[in-house]
Formats: C-alpha cells, sequence, structure tokens
C-alpha cells in the first residue's frame, strides 16, 4: 500500500516498551511495516508559539499536498503519449517516494535546525508559495499551445462535413482565376455515389460535363468536385440539398491555406521545444515540493508532541506503513490498546468531538491517544 500513518508517542520506559510491543503484534500479525522516523532537535520556542505553527503548518500541509497533486497531475498532461513511464518522473531526490518517506532523514543544509522553528516555517512556505507561482506560469503557457494544436488537429480529424478541407484539396482541384466558371464542393453518401453521377448534370442549367472528380472519402460520404457557371450556384446548391447532396462552403485561398499548414507547423514545433524543459522543470520541482511536504510532517509531528507529552521534549516517531487495506480496522485497534494509557480518561469516556486536544484527533468512529499524522501517496497515482 502506498498508504502511512506517522504516530508518535513519549520516550519514557513505558511507552519505549509500548512500542516495543506494537512491533511484535504488527509484526507477528503482518499488519504493517514499521520504521522509526527521525526527527532531530528543534529550539522550542515558547508554548504560545507552538500553538501558533500547530495552525500553521496544519494550513501549510493541506497546501503542500494539493501542489503536489497538481504537479504529479501536470506530469500526466504534459506525458500524454507516455503515461506508462510518468512515475519514472515522480521521485524524490532521485528515489522513489516510498523509500524516501521510510528513509527520511532530515535536510539540515536546506532547513537548519538551530534557527527558530517559525523560520523554518517560512522557509518551507515561501519555497511552495515560489513552486506554485512557477507551476501556474509555466503550465499555462504550455496549455495554451497545447489547446490550439489540439484545435487545428480537431478540424483535420472530423468528418466531412466539418473537418477543415485545406489538407485535402489542391490547387489542380478548382477552376481559378475565371470569371464565368466556379468549382463547387459536394459531400455526397456512400450509398447515392451512383445517383450522383447519373444526375449531377441535370441538378441546375450549365453544369460542365463530366467536370466532377472523387477527391476524398470517410466512413459514411464522399466528397466531390463539380464545375458549373457562377451564375446558376445558388440554384444548384438548392437542387443538390434536394436530393440530399451537401455542398460545403469552401473558397480555395492558397495563401490561407498556407498559412494554416504553417501554424501547425509552428505550433508542433513549440510544442516539442517546450516539452523537455517543462517536463525537467516538474520532475525537479515536483522532488523539492515532496520534500518539502514529508518536512512539513516532521514539523507537525514535533511540534504536536510537544505540545501535547510536554517538556523536556522526549519523543519516539514511528513510520507504520500497512501491510493491505483489509487490516487498517485491527491495526488501529491495537495501537489504541498499546497506547490507551496516554489518556486513559479520554479512552474511558471517548470525548465528545468539538474537545479539541493538541495532538489528539477524535470522532464518534476515531480515537487517537497518541499524536497521528497520515500520508496517502495514493493520491499521487
Amino acid at each position: 500500500m502506498s498508504e502511512f500513518w506517522l504516530i508518535s508517542a513519549p520516550g519514557d520506559k513505558e511507552n519505549l516498551q509500548a512500542l516495543e510491543r506494537m512491533n511484535n503484534v504488527t509484526s507477528k500479525s503482518n499488519l504493517s511495516h514499521n520504521t522509526k522516523f527521525a526527527i532531530p532537535d528543534f529550539k522550542v520556542g515558547t508554548l504560545d508559539s507552538l500553538v501558533g505553527l500547530s495552525d500553521e503548518l496544519g494550513k501549510l500541509d493541506t497546501f503542500a499536498e494539493s501542489l503536489i497533486k497538481r504537479m504529479a497531475q501536470s506530469v500526466v498532461e504534459v506525458m500524454e503519449d507516455s503515461k506508462s513511464k510518468v512515475h519514472e518522473n515522480l521521485l524524490a531526490n532521485g528515489v522513489d517516494l516510498t523509500s524516501f518517506v521510510t528513509h527520511f532523514e532530515w535536510d539540515m543544509a536546506k532547513y537548519p535546525v538551530k534557527q527558530p522553528l517559525m523560520n523554518v516555517v517560512d522557509t518551507l512556505a515561501k519555497q511552495l508559495a515560489q513552486i506554485e507561482t512557477d507551476l501556474k506560469s509555466r503550465t499555462a503557457a504550455y496549455s495554451v499551445l497545447k489547446a490550439n494544436l489540439e484545435n487545428l488537429e480537431k478540424k483535420s480529424t472530423g468528418n466531412l462535413f466539418t473537418r477543415t478541407l485545406s489538407d485535402i484539396v489542391s490547387k489542380e482541384d478548382f477552376v481559378l482565376d475565371s470569371e464565368y466558371l466556379t468549382t463547387l464542393l459536394v459531400i455526397v453518401p456512400k450509398s447515392s455515389y451512383a445517383q450522383w453521377q447519373k444526375t449531377y448534370e441535370s441538378l441546375s442549367d450549365m453544369v460542365v460535363p463530366r467536370s466532377t472528380k472523387l477527391i476524398a472519402e470517410d466512413n459514411e460520404a464522399g466528397l466531390f468536385t463539380v464545375t458549373l457557371f457562377r451564375k446558376v450556384t445558388e440554384d444548384f446548391k438548392v437542387k443538390a440539398k434536394e436530393n440530399k447532396f451537401i455542398v460545403r462552403e469552401f473558397y480555395y485561398d492558397e495563401k490561407e491555406i498556407k498559412r494554416e499548414r504553417e501554424e501547425m507547423t509552428r505550433l508542433l514545433s513549440d510544442k516539442r521545444q517546450q516539452y523537455g524543459p517543462l517536463l525537467r522543470w516538474l520532475k525537479v520541482n515536483f522532488s523539492e515540493a515532496f520534500i518539502a511536504w514529508i518536512h512539513i510532517k516532521a514539523l507537525r509531528v514535533f511540534v504536536e508532541s510537544v505540545l501535547r507529552y510536554g517538556l523536556p521534549v522526549n519523543f519516539q516517531a514511528v513510520l507504520l506503513q500497512p501491510q493491505k487495506k483489509s487490516a487498517t480496522k485491527r491495526l488501529r485497534e491495537v495501537l489504541n490498546s498499546v497506547f490507551r494509557h496516554l489518556d486513559e480518561v479520554a479512552a474511558a469516556s471517548l470525548l465528545d468531538a468539538s474537545v479539541e486536544i493538541p495532538g489528539l484527533q477524535l470522532s464518534n468512529q476515531d480515537y487517537f491517544p497518541y499524536v497521528y499524522f497520515h500520508i496517502d501517496l495514493s493520491l499521487l497515482d
């Protein structure tokens, strides 16, 4: 499973024994794979500042998760023809996300722990905000380019009634620069080919004999040319419609056709040129955002553990990876049983959900007598 539970319990002898019991039970029952989650010694500051940080980190956690999900989706959209290789580009420090989380180490160079916690949080917030700003501008430019290209491609992939004809017809299909003659394009159902050949010359006066030619087909119809005198054009259109032959309005303009083809070529070239740099940027900055997110989780565990268990700082954080979805209920029961002593009163009465205790999440269905946070990597699948 791509799901992790990040918990912490006080680091005294009693709770270290409880952690050991948890490891034994979960291992024997194959409920989860557990590893220690290393959190450095931060500068605690005041309890008031920690309460403020608790709220700030909660918002930042939500923002970071949302950002990496959007970046993952952007990778999927950019790699439209290679979606099977998306996860090769969703890495953190060059390793898969599960490996990064299970072997997490605090980045001392990027986020020095000797500075106040508020400074660390501010650094993370500014980093993620800059990534989001860049993401919006880069993906917006690529999306506009992609949309313009798709619009042109759609014109070339519809049926004969709707698609552009500029890539089908050629100059030789038309009588051009004639004062009296013109060439029309007529869509004829396949079942009516014989009728068309038999009747097109008599649909109106002044139709040039043997002037029709089939120049394109789709599954349902064919595109025919027919040459006639300009002055009978409207009469011919009416008679053709009565016979279920549809005249496509089209004026052969060599300059416009050339411009349209050049625009397609230019857009394809621009897309190819932007693809590589954009994908590299997404790959690098997805990694940065994901790493920042896991650092935020570590900060939340530290702050909530201090608020919950008090000073001096002494707690042990553990990362649990449930082995299968069906075992999560049993795993939760084991944890609540092992750590029930952390809050006997709450455990006995299951406090009303409106009561808020830092690090303690309660509802009518769930009770966590320990600090708990969830990391769900399946959201990136």
